[in-house]
């Protein structure tokens, strides 16, 4: 049985001076009030109370389980009172990775914010291109660009993330420019490790298409194929954030208008929903207002669907 519970029934019975007196104040039949009681006493292993036909007292063991019962019940009040401490004003560390691409874009500057915000959190941000496992690594927060989500974790959009098909001017001048996504089959793309290897997705006149890629260098991390690309190694699919600034700069040219590269989803990744801490619940909460009203990513992302 809750020995919190019976505590409880243990005080009101004393209070109200009788079992019938303490099942009315608890809303609880007298069978479960003698039950609770009993359940004291095999707790304490002594007798709690004298009982007789008018009154009930209570025994020197008694007086010595009440006042531990009240300390308890004070302890448990006092416990229902740390997440409303916390939820005041987030404290403590959290562990958080992400990919280098998205930690350089964005991460590390809505951190930043975060961290002016509530000025007693620290973050430990981990720049990883593998997936990591939160539990073993002791990770908080795993930020995360999929359309292929786990079950088993727990997660919550933070954004979405655009997607743009690009090459460098050499390249294409030395290869010629694809006007149909069907056309990429022929050229040499770069590949990411971790997603859409052989397959990318696009969305045209309506209908999606799964193109068929190949190419002789594929990579971990998306950057290291972003830079090959301003190398004229091939052509690359690269999140919008990572190549706006070549793209404008004309060290990458963007291919394809009107061919919809897949939009992937930004996750938030953590282990359990229950007991929360307050610390990760802002963090998740400002990271989606972050997302939607920062001018640099919202600004990029304009015109794309969100």
């Amino acid at each position: 049985m809750d020995r919190i519970k019976a505590a409880q029934v243990f005080v009101a019975i004393v209070e109200r001076g009788s079992l019938t007196g303490a099942a009315e104040a608890l809303d609880m039949s007298r069978a479960m009030v003698t039950r609770y009681l009993a359940e004291v006493e095999r707790w304490a292993s002594a007798r709690l109370l004298h009982r007789s036909t008018r009154r009930l007292g209570l025994t020197a063991a008694g007086e010595t389980a009440l006042a531990y019962c009240r300390e308890m019940l004070g302890l448990a009040e006092q416990m229902a009172l740390v997440a409303d401490a916390e939820a005041a004003e987030p404290h403590g560390m959290l562990r958080i990775a992400c990919v280098q691409s998205l930690a350089q874009a964005a991460v590390a500057r809505a951190v930043a914010a975060y961290l002016q915000r509530y000025p007693r959190t620290a973050i430990d941000l981990q720049v990883d291109g593998r997936t990591v496992n939160l539990v073993e690594e002791r990770i908080d927060l795993a930020i995360r660009i999929t359309n292929q989500l786990d079950p088993n974790l727990i997660a919550r959009r933070l954004a979405r993330c655009a997607s743009v098909v690009c090459a460098s001017p050499a390249y294409l001048a030395a290869h010629g420019t694809p006007r149909r996504a069907e056309e990429l089959s022929a050229h040499n793309c770069l590949t990411y490790s971790y997603f859409g290897k052989s397959l990318w997705r696009f969305t045209h006149d309506g209908e999606q298409l799964d193109i068929p890629v190949d190419g002789n260098l594929s990579a971990n991390e998306s950057l290291v194929l972003l830079e090959a690309a301003v190398e004229g190694a091939g052509i690359v699919l690269q999140p919008l954030h990572s190549a706006a600034a070549l793209i404008a700069s004309g060290c990458l040219v963007a291919l394809l208008p009107g061919y919809q590269p897949q939009t992937l989803d930004i996750y938030g990744i953590y282990t359990s929903r229950q007991h929360l801490p307050a610390t990760l619940r802002t963090l998740l909460d400002f990271l989606v207002e972050w997302f939607a009203t920062d001018e640099g990513w919202a600004g990029l992302h304009e015109g794309f669907p969100r």
